[in-house]
C-alpha cells in the first residue's frame, strides 16, 4: 500500500518525516543524540551532511573488542552488511573526512553518509574511496637506494582485461564481466563475493586484475581491495593498518552506559520461522517473488525466513528491482486516492494533497504496523491486518506481511538492507 511517503521523498522534507516517526520502544535507553547542528560543528562538516531521523536504531553500542560505540545510521548499514563478519569492528568514532563526509572507520572500511543518494533506491551509506590511494602508492614501491622500481613483474594486472587476450579467455572461462568504466575485469570468487555484498555500492568498479600480494590472490577497487585467503573472501584491512593516512582518530572512549553490541539487542519479536539470526554471519537480504507471492530472507547464505506475502493487484503491481529499506516507521496512517480503474493517482489526505491532487476515490487505512519503505515509488514491507490472504495479490503496491512476520523483520531489517523483488 502506498503512501505520502513518495511527495516527502521528491520533496526532500527531512523535518516532516522525523516529525511523524515513532521510535519502537526498547528495554536499552536510546542515545540522547546532539543536534545536527552541534554534532557538525563538532566533526567540522556541513550539518546537512549530519544523517537525518529515517527511523534508524536509537542505540548507541559499544565494541569493546576496540574500544568505540557505534550508532544511528552506521550502526544500521554495519548491521546490514553482516556487521564485523563483514567490515571488521568499529576503529573510530564518527569523524568528518576530508571530503566533509560524515564518516566512521571499521577495521576493512571506512563507511560514509552520502547525501547524495538520500532521495533514491541506492544506498545512502558508501565507502571511502582508498582503493586509488593504495593502488598509485603500490605502483610507486621503491628500491632500498631510493629509486623506482623497473619492470613490474604484476604489469599484467595493471592492463584492463579488455586489453589483454590471456586474461579475457580466463574472464570468458569464468563467467565474468568486465566494468564499463574502467576496462578490468571481476570474475571467479571476487564476482561472487561482489556480487553478493553489492559491491557496486560499497566497493566501487575494478581498478586492476587479479594478481598474488601479501601472498594471497589480490584486486583492487575504487574503494578497498579483495583478498582471497584459500576461497574465503574478504577486504583488506586497510584502515586498521593505515589509520593516520585516512584522518582517522583510533583512540578508545570509555563506554559508560553503553550496553556491550550483541545482534540481540534489537529483537522483540520471535521469529515465527523458527530460526534465531542473532549469531549468524553475512550480509542480511530479503528476497521477494511476484509469482510465488513468497518473501524470503537470509543472513548470510542462511534462509531466516519464508512465508507467503500479498503484493500489489494490477493496475498497481509492485515494482520489480533492486532496493534497500530506506525508512522505517512503526506504525503509520496510509492514505490516498484511487481513479475509477483503481490506480493510485494521489496520495495523503485531501488537506495535504500529494502530488497537488485531492481528486478520486479516496482510501485510508490507520496503524498500519511495522512500515519499511524500500523504494522511491513509495512501496513498503508492513503487516496487514485487515487481510489474511496471503499468497494474493491484494495491495496497493506495498508487501503486505503477517503481522508477526512484520514485527520480526522490524526488528531483523535496518537501514540499508538489501531488498530484490523479482517476477
Amino acid at each position: 500500500m502506498r503512501s505520502g511517503i513518495r511527495s516527502l521523498l521528491s520533496r526532500g522534507i527531512v523535518a516532516l518525516i522525523a516529525a511523524t516517526f515513532v521510535l519502537p520502544a526498547t528495554p536499552v535507553q536510546p542515545v540522547q543524540e546532539a543536534s545536527a547542528a552541534t554534532l557538525a560543528e563538532q566533526l567540522g562538516i556541513d550539518p546537512a551532511y549530519i544523517p537525518p531521523d529515517m527511523g534508524q536504531s536509537p542505540l548507541d553500542v559499544y565494541v569493546p573488542e576496540t574500544g568505540h560505540s557505534i550508532r544511528g545510521y552506521m550502526l544500521d548499514y554495519w548491521r546490514a552488511n553482516g556487521a564485523s563478519s563483514v567490515y571488521g569492528n568499529p576503529i573510530s568514532e564518527p569523524f568528518g573526512a576530508s571530503n566533509g563526509l560524515y564518516s566512521q572507520a571499521f577495521e576493512r572500511g571506512i563507511f560514509q553518509f552520502s547525501p547524495e543518494w538520500m532521495w533514491t533506491d541506492d544506498a545512502a551509506v558508501r565507502l571511502m574511496p582508498i582503493g586509488r590511494q593504495e593502488i598509485k602508492e603500490d605502483r610507486l614501491t621503491t628500491r632500498s637506494d631510493g629509486r623506482r622500481t623497473g619492470a613490474d613483474r604484476r604489469a599484467s594486472a595493471w592492463r584492463p582485461g579488455s586489453e589483454d587476450v590471456t586474461r579475457a579467455n580466463e574472464v570468458a572461462w569464468e563467467g565474468g564481466r568486465y566494468s564499463n568504466m574502467t576496462g578490468f575485469s571481476i570474475s571467479g570468487a571476487f564476482a561472487a563475493w561482489y556480487d553478493s555484498h553489492e559491491g557496486w555500492f560499497y566497493l566501487g568498479a575494478p581498478i586492476s586484475e587479479p594478481m598474488f600480494q601479501r601472498g594471497v590472490l589480490t584486486q583492487y577497487f575504487e574503494n578497498g581491495i579483495l583478498l582471497n585467503h584459500d576461497g574465503v573472501v574478504q577486504p583488506a584491512p586497510l584502515p586498521r593498518e593505515n589509520p593516520e593516512k585516512y584522518g582517522f582518530d583510533t583512540a578508545p572512549v570509555e563506554q559508560g552506559d553503553r550496553p556491550v553490541f550483541s545482534e540481540a539487542l534489537f529483537y522483540q519479536h520471535a521469529n515465527p520461522y523458527g530460526v534465531d539470526p542473532t549469531g549468524l554471519p553475512g550480509v542480511k537480504r530479503i528476497d521477494v517473488s511476484i509469482s510465488e507471492q513468497v518473501m524470503r530472507v537470509y543472513q548470510g547464505n542462511t534462509l531466516v525466513l519464508e512465508t507467503l506475502v500479498s503484493t500489489g493487484l494490477s493496475p498497481n503491481d509492485t515494482e520489480v528491482g533492486n532496493f534497500h529499506v530506506r525508512i522505517k516507521y512503526e506504525s503509520q496512517t496510509m492514505s490516498g486516492f484511487t481513479s475509477s480503474s483503481g490506480e493510485v493517482v494521489g496520495l495523503g489526505s485531501s488537506d495535504g494533497g500529494v502530488e497537488g491532487t485531492a481528486t478520486g476515490n479516496p482510501y485510508s487505512v490507520e496503524d498500519v504496523p511495522h512500515v519499511m519503505y524500500i523504494n522511491y515509488q513509495a512501496e513498503a514491507l508492513h503487516g496487514a491486518y485487515w487481510h489474511n490472504n496471503f499468497g494474493q495479490k491484494m495491495s496497493h503496491g506495498c508487501i503486505n506481511q503477517p503481522l508477526d512476520v512484520a514485527a520480526f523483520m522490524y526488528d531483523f531489517a535496518p537501514l540499508g538492507t538489501q531488498v530484490n523483488v523479482y517476477e
